[in-house]
């Protein structure tokens, strides 16, 4: 019993650590986006905007990528009685406005959204790691106990 549920805690562990590794991914490509986002308000124009824009993309599949890895780290969770439930969401960017109506406001509203996506991924990636250090103290102290 006692190495099955050790067993089950390392394998939560593996899947906390693969969504997190995906959240600090998203974090990074938000924060590029964000980057570009300014350079965008203050005149970079076009190609700023399609940076921009193709930096949000990225952040969007590693968004996705990272609610695969919750979803499988929730399963794993419940697999030890751990509920969790996580919401990290990425809305419309505006895309069609910036490109279109490029101007501060349009520029204004896509930075709002992209600091929306990184606060939400931030929170997540904090409560992954918090869950992970309550994971891996449980661990260790699961395999002190199976020494004994």
């Amino acid at each position: 019993m006692l190495r099955k549920q050790t067993r089950e805690v390392c394998e939560a562990i593996e899947a906390g650590e693969q969504a997190l590794y995906s959240l600090k991914c998203a974090e990074d490509q938000l924060g590029s986006a964000r980057g570009w986002g300014v350079w965008d308000m203050f005149g970079g124009g076009f190609f700023a905007s399609l940076i921009k824009h193709s930096k949000i993309d990225d952040a969007r599949e590693e968004i996705e990528r990272a609610k695969l890895h919750l979803l499988k780290f929730q399963k794993e969770l419940s697999d030890i009685q751990v509920p969790m439930e996580f919401k990290v969401e990425i809305g419309s960017f505006l895309t069609f406005a910036d490109f279109f109506f490029d101007g501060l406001v349009a520029d204004w509203m896509v930075q709002s959204r992209i600091q929306e996506a990184r606060e939400q991924v931030e929170d997540a990636r904090m409560r992954v790691e918090e869950i992970l250090m309550s994971l891996r103290s449980w661990y260790s102290g699961l395999c002190l106990e199976d020494r004994r």
